[in-house]
């Protein structure tokens, strides 16, 4: 198996480069640092490629861009064919996005198509995974009836207990401007799925998290709120009291979900990835789990406007991927993930 991932120095594109160099003949990752260029120093990822790099036996990495479409058709045509291509390289920023808009509709949809192009011509026969992003239903979700409890919001009515599910509408609806190129991109995979018979799936993902995340204020919920803690920073929270609710997952979990996928891909799929109801928590309850594991106060701020398009609460319904891949489920709890994020970022901050 040759496994192209994109992204590869990124919190789940570096999952998935370990996770394969054990299992595939050669893993090709490419990226190009563009998260130190959208969010300074803090963003900066090489520390991450440079632990691949020693850690991995299989990996080779390249330093491309996926905007620019004669180098990648270069690079499919000199290291393809592949028989699985994950594409993990994004803008990733929902405020981001708002104040450089053409870079993200550049890298999200631009830089999806041009993968797509690029599998379709050289790699027809690869399995594709492309990681969505639960942003392109807008703030659709926040139509359902909540109750606010003491320290979060939820689904007020009981067919709701499980979350969203991929039936939720992704129109009509402010989705940012982050969300809308996603959305771009979502709905071209699965074209190329459906109308050129490509074996092509959306992960559209909850909050992904893991310990090596290079989380920043605009990006890395649970990643930046440790940092934040341990650094005793002042952690800004964005309306809705504190109590937005979001599902967090594990990228050794989502690894284990593409996994699932190559051995039985389908076409043009879609499927909430998230850590579900079990792995859900408010930003207060987040505060309250990391206070536990260090002892120190959370230190945060109010301010009395939500993000436009934001999740009030948003849980991802993993009914339609669990049903699909039975042999998949969520293995890292909330618990061990906050343990895994607070020792990893302990190692880092006194490195």
């Amino acid at each position: 198996m040759r496994v192209l991932v994109t992204g590869s120095s990124g919190l789940i594109g570096s999952e998935l480069v370990t996770f394969f160099d054990s299992r595939a003949e050669r893993v090709v990752g490419i990226d190009n640092n563009m998260r130190a260029d959208f969010f300074g120093p803090e963003g900066d990822t090489r520390w991450n490629l440079r632990r691949l790099l020693q850690a991995t036996q299989r990996f080779q990495h390249f330093e491309l861009d996926i905007r620019d479409r004669g180098v990648l058709t270069r690079h499919f045509e000199a290291e393809g064919p592949f028989d699985l291509i994950i594409h993990c390289a994004a803008q990733p920023s929902h405020d981001l996005a708002a104040s450089r808009p053409l870079d993200d509709f550049d890298v999200n949809a631009g830089g999806t198509v041009n993968l797509l192009e690029n599998t379709r011509r050289y790699s027809p026969d690869a399995v594709f995974v492309f990681l969505s992003t639960n942003k392109v239903y807008g703030d659709a979700p926040n139509e359902l009836p909540l109750n606010e409890l003491e320290r979060r919001w939820d689904y007020a009515r009981p067919e709701d207990y499980n979350g969203i599910s991929e039936e939720m509408r992704i129109d009509r609806s402010k989705h940012s401007i982050f969300g809308a190129s996603k959305v771009a991109a979502d709905v071209m995979t699965q074209e190329y799925g459906r109308y050129f018979g490509m074996k092509t799936h959306c992960l559209r993902g909850g909050c992904l998290t893991g310990p090596n995340h290079s989380g920043v204020e605009l990006h890395g919920f649970l990643s930046y709120l440790v940092k934040a803690q341990l650094l005793g920073r002042t952690y800004r929270i964005f309306g809705y009291k504190g109590k937005q609710v979001r599902d967090n997952i594990h990228s050794c979990d989502v690894a284990r979900a593409v996994e699932e996928i190559y051995r039985n891909p389908r076409s043009g799929e879609v499927y909430n990835l998230g850590g579900g109801r079990a792995n859900s928590c408010s930003i207060l309850e987040a505060f309250d789990m990391v206070e536990r594991l260090t002892g120190q106060k959370m230190k945060y701020e109010y301010v009395d406007e939500h993000r436009q398009g934001d999740h009030t609460c948003y849980i991802s319904d993993l009914s339609r991927l669990e049903s699909h891949y039975p042999g998949w489920g969520i293995t890292k709890s909330l618990e061990s993930i906050f343990k895994e994020l607070v020792a990893a970022w302990e190692i880092r901050l006194t490195a």
